[in-house]
């Protein structure tokens, strides 16, 4: 019965809790909710934590270039939303994958997931600055409800552009 006892593995990070898993990586016994399932097996979360590190491999400077060329390029794009209206939203896709492409380029394919942020908060900044003149106009009383709609091509393509920005950079892919 002793045997039995000295055999059972103990959860590094929940002492109380029993394990069969261990870390593929460093041997630490973990328990199913300190798991994390990677394509090679289950990790623990300081060698997954670990192990994305090498994948940050943006520089500061990336981060300006990551900053500015959406933000110039997401309101030259906005200008075209008056003109278009439903056609955005195949015409926004089309701004977000320029603008991820042009931001790639600049870092020199270097990535960072707060750079991928980054980069799609300013694609949002630039897409919804002509929308924040007529929202404050709108707040004011001096127009009409009706001035809001105008607010609805400029948001629906700031959403369009951001997110496109933000898959194609990170990488996401949607599997079936």
């Amino acid at each position: 019965m002793t045997e039995e006892k000295s055999s059972t593995l103990y959860c590094a990070n929940h002492p109380t809790r029993e394990t069969y898993l261990r870390c593929n990586r460093c041997e630490k016994p973990i328990c199913t909710s300190c798991a994390v399932h990677t394509p090679t097996g289950y990790r623990c979360k300081d060698c997954v934590r670990a192990q994305q590190k090498i994948f940050d491999t943006a520089q500061p400077i990336d981060y300006v270039a990551a900053f500015f060329i959406p933000i110039i390029l997401s309101f030259l794009g906005s200008l075209l939303v008056g003109m278009v209206g439903f056609f955005i939203f195949l015409i926004a896709p089309v701004v977000g994958w320029v603008i991820a492409e042009a931001v790639r380029k600049a870092t020199g394919r270097r990535r960072s997931k707060p750079m991928f942020l980054v980069a799609a908060g300013a694609s949002a900044l630039g897409g919804i600055a002509l929308a924040i003149p007529i929202l404050f106009i709108a707040l004011l009383g001096v127009a009409g409800p009706e001035i809001l709609i105008d607010v609805v091509w400029p948001a629906i393509y700031t959403a369009l552009v951001a997110t496109t920005v933000y898959s194609r950079l990170s990488g996401i892919q949607i599997r079936r």
